[in-house]
């Protein structure tokens, strides 16, 4: 794996936490080079002063479930999504 280097920026919106989840996304296949750059560049456009590790898990499961043939991308970071709260159901 290429180790990407934040911008001062992008480390100010993306703290360690959102840094770090992205790089175990693309350790797991969910997320490559070219879609990790697309979420950067979406985290980074919006608008929000507040932004968490909850806000960029959405921002990854939107970017895939917009680009054509990452279906199985978009499946597994669903499952990473709600796995955390499945046994909450109830």
């Amino acid at each position: 794996l290429a180790m990407r280097i934040y911008t001062e920026e992008e480390g100010a919106r993306l703290d360690a936490g959102c840094r770090g989840f992205l790089l175990f996304l693309e350790q797991i296949q969910v997320l490559n080079l070219e879609t990790r750059e697309m979420v950067i560049d979406r985290v980074m456009a919006l608008d929000n002063a507040e932004f968490d590790l909850e806000d960029l898990k959405w921002v990854v499961l939107m970017v895939l479930f917009n680009i054509p043939g990452y279906e199985s991308a978009y499946q597994q970071m669903e499952e990473l999504l709600f796995e955390v709260n499945e046994g909450y159901l109830h």
